[in-house]
């Protein structure tokens, strides 16, 4: 990705706005949101800030690469609302692609979930069979049906990235206006660095596959540099409990701040997540950088 015209919607957002700055170094970069959770104080100065919902009209499709973010992006999110949800995530997502379809651009890199994969402590490949338990679930996999759509009908290269547990923390990254949305590392250690009690849900023997930020930006970038086209993983490989998580934190802060358990008011809860990213690593050789030891320490690093 270098002199390349980039849009990036839910530019604002957490990772949109890390993959925004990231790209600006070398690329023209504009980010789209409507602001219904992320803001533009996450975005450099060298990037160029449109607010649009992407149901819009008169999208700035006028580019080489689009790097479809934007959803309402968690369960809880979208079960407030699933038609609202559908329409952000399915519609917002078609609207985009067909928008820059017919100006002329080719490559389209989009966000998908792990949360398909549902609970499994062995690490989860594409290819295994997925169901829809949540209409967030179901929304993301009808982005990955429209993405053979638009390769099979138009050839719209579109490759939807699986991403798993993604952090960055609140003073170390973009994570602080997602408040409760954010991730739990983010939470856990904001809470823990002010004297509060970190809440878990059960008895915190739940994992989950944390995936730092910088290296979820890069496999992103490297979508769009292979041309990819289909499905793929964005994950460690390794997972955590929150057990492990609150005591690495607690580590790091030099504090000894013991959770509350609770029991778990989610109908609908993921226990456990592991990727396997064997077809991202062969398709483009990525490999995550920073393992969750070292990205605890930089989300703790603020606090000490």
């Amino acid at each position: 990705m270098d002199g390349k015209r980039v849009l990036v919607t839910g530019g604002a957002g957490f990772i949109g706005s890390n993959l925004a700055n990231y790209l600006a170094a070398s690329n023209d970069v504009v980010a789209v949101d409507d602001l219904y959770l992320g803001t533009p104080d996450n975005l450099d100065d060298g990037v160029e800030f449109v607010e649009a919902s992407v149901l819009d009209d008169d999208l700035p499709t006028d580019v080489d690469v689009v790097f479809h973010l934007a959803a309402l992006s968690s369960y809880k999110m979208h079960e407030e609302n699933p038609r609202v949800g559908a329409r952000v995530n399915v519609e917002g997502f078609v609207n985009t692609v067909d928008q820059a379809r017919e100006d002329g651009c080719d490559t389209v890199v989009y966000a998908s979930t792990s949360s398909i994969y549902g609970s499994r402590t062995e690490p989860s490949p594409e290819s295994m069979p997925v169901e829809a338990h949540t209409g967030y679930e179901a929304s993301k996999l009808a982005r990955e049906r429209y993405g053979e759509y638009f390769y099979n009908h138009y050839g719209v290269r579109c490759a939807g990235l699986r991403f798993f547990s993604v952090y960055q923390g609140f003073e170390s990254g973009n994570e602080e206006h997602k408040g409760e949305y954010a991730n739990t590392v983010a939470q856990f250690t904001h809470q823990i660095a002010n004297g509060e009690r970190p809440v878990l849900f059960g008895d915190g023997s739940q994992t989950r596959d944390f995936t730092h930020v910088d290296d979820v930006v890069r496999g992103i970038e490297l979508a769009a540099d292979h041309r990819l086209r289909g499905i793929y993983n964005l994950g460690t490989g390794v997972s955590y409990s929150f057990n492990e998580m609150i005591d690495m934190i607690n580590a790091e802060l030099g504090t000894d701040v013991e959770p509350e358990y609770v029991e778990n008011p989610l109908p609908v809860y993921v226990h456990d997540t592991k990727a396997d990213a064997t077809k991202m690593r062969e398709a483009t050789g990525w490999e995550p950088r920073i393992d969750f030891e070292e990205g605890v320490a930089r989300v703790c690093a603020p606090y000490r």
